[in-house]
């Protein structure tokens, strides 16, 4: 594809996918259940996939992560804004035409893009081509995963998956139970061969890996375990009434991956990328630390506070304070930890630092001093010559 195509087309796919989103928030405005609107912000966060996509298209078109991802976006619209014409014409408008057609491309077109995009962007990542060319065999597994899971859901007998109206039935539904049973649980077994085999590819690409390509890396992997942290949360979440809390880390955290994709192959400022697993690490660890304190604490407090009346007021009240001073103690512990475990050479080159300032202050010769500072230089910043020159 041309150079000056491959913009064009890039920006067609990422417009057509913000024209059907709109489109479909009008119509779930208007429709039966306006209160459903709401639920919309969730749908057009994910036009991420066609931003991201287009960017990436239309700098690197020979790269297939960025056409994945415009794909996956306009399939994701037309998903929603099909589903909100279903709605609106059966419920509100049974008049009109088209309505049991939106409903049935509703019950399948979306499965290309939640189940195709992880797999296929593990084996592609970063620069559109699998590991090796053996792997080509792993991205046919997963077409055809998608394949079939299509397959299955679009010829389904019996009502339709998800129709605005219950017991909707599939217009074009193959009355052989049997055959669509077995090709969706082909595509199902595919689909988990794939993910296993695109995890597997991104951690041997990871350890071939070296300079650019494992930062690159290590954007992908930083927010898919983002996103696999936040399913667990969203997991004990959705046992509360803070479900759609749950929902938000999730949605959130999945919009991450595009995002991390989209810099790494664009190589936008890919050294941030450790500060940002620093900081991830000892903010996670320390909110989880002083949520156990607090709760545990609260719990202690109001068993020790049983005979007053205000034992809750007075428990609440001390944990919050004994929070509050175990939060400045426990960042710098829980900093010096990840440190140590995780990024070593930084926390070697945080002690060579603050030996070498204790030794400056008691030393007077200042060839013993030049000696010191150049042993700090080759231990932290290990250049492959270093010279000192004094003033005289």
């Amino acid at each position: 594809m041309s150079r000056r195509l491959a913009p064009r087309l890039a920006w067609s796919l990422c417009g057509s996918a913000v024209a059907l989103h709109v489109a479909g928030g009008i119509l779930t405005a208007i429709g039966p259940d306006p209160s459903v609107a709401s639920e919309y912000p969730v749908a057009i966060a994910l036009l991420v996939l066609s931003v991201v996509g287009a960017f990436v298209a239309a700098r690197r078109p020979g790269n297939a992560i960025g056409w994945l991802f415009c794909v996956a976006g306009l399939l994701i619209a037309a998903s929603g804004t099909s589903y909100a014409y279903a709605d609106y014409v059966l419920v509100e408008q049974p008049g009109l035409a088209g309505g049991v057609a939106a409903a049935w491309l509703t019950s399948w077109v979306f499965l290309p893009a939640l189940y195709g995009v992880p797999p296929l962007l593990f084996l592609l990542f970063p620069d559109g081509r699998p590991l090796r060319p053996a792997w080509r065999i792993a991205v046919a597994v997963t077409v055809a995963s998608l394949v079939c899971q299509c397959t299955a859901a679009a010829f389904r007998p019996g009502a339709l998956q998800d129709a605005p109206v219950a017991g909707l039935e599939n217009p074009v539904g193959i009355d052989v139970r049997a055959w669509t049973e077995v090709v969706e649980l082909t595509g199902w077994t595919l689909g988990l061969l794939s993910i296993v085999l695109g995890a597997w590819s991104l951690v041997l690409r990871y350890r071939r890996s070296r300079g650019d390509e494992r930062l690159q890396l290590r954007w992908v992997v930083s927010s898919a375990v983002l996103f696999g942290g936040a399913c667990l949360v969203s997991a004990v979440l959705f046992q509360t009434r803070f479900t759609g809390l749950g929902q938000a880390f999730v949605f959130t955290a999945f919009l991450t991956i595009p995002v991390a994709a989209g810099i790494a192959i664009l190589r936008y400022r890919l050294y941030d990328i450790d500060v940002v697993i620093n900081r991830t690490l000892v903010y996670a660890t320390l909110t989880l630390t002083l949520a156990g304190v607090y709760l545990g604490s609260v719990l202690i407090l109001q068993l020790a506070l049983n005979p007053l009346a205000v034992q809750s007021d007075l428990a609440v009240a001390a944990s919050t304070l004994a929070v509050a001073a175990l939060f400045g103690p426990a960042r710098r512990r829980i900093q010096g930890g990840v440190d140590k475990r995780f990024f070593r050479s930084k926390y070697d080159a945080a002690r060579t630092v603050d030996a070498f300032a204790g030794q400056l202050r008691h030393e007077v010769d200042l060839d013993a001093v030049g000696d010191d500072l150049r042993a700090a230089v080759l231990d932290t910043v290990q250049p492959t010559h270093v010279w000192l020159w004094v003033r005289s």
